[in-house]
């Protein structure tokens, strides 16, 4: 598919790009050749192939939570500059 001056400067308003001449017509030729390669993929044959969103396995980085023993909570409490029962007494952050 070719773009045109046009269709190039159509796509700049979309993303709210300012294009100069010169990187119009490099535009035009970059995203025509971007296209071409897309209407080959379309003549693939993907009869009998499961759509998938993930082509590798998920694994997750993240490690596994574990309890650990935590500080008294009166320990946490006695370094609090205002207190209020069981709670951290702080000021206002939204009126």
């Amino acid at each position: 598919m070719k773009l045109n001056r046009e269709d190039v400067l159509h796509i700049a308003r979309l993303a709210r790009l300012g294009l100069e001449e010169d990187e119009i017509n490099r535009l035009s030729k970059e995203l025509s050749a971007l296209l071409e390669h897309f209407e080959v993929l379309q003549q693939v044959d993907t009869t009998g192939v499961e759509p998938t969103s993930q082509s590798t396995p998920v694994k997750s980085v993240l490690k596994e939570d574990t309890i650990k023993p935590s500080y008294a909570r009166e320990d946490i409490l006695s370094n609090a500059p205002r207190r209020e029962g069981d709670y951290i007494r702080i000021r206002a952050v939204m009126e």
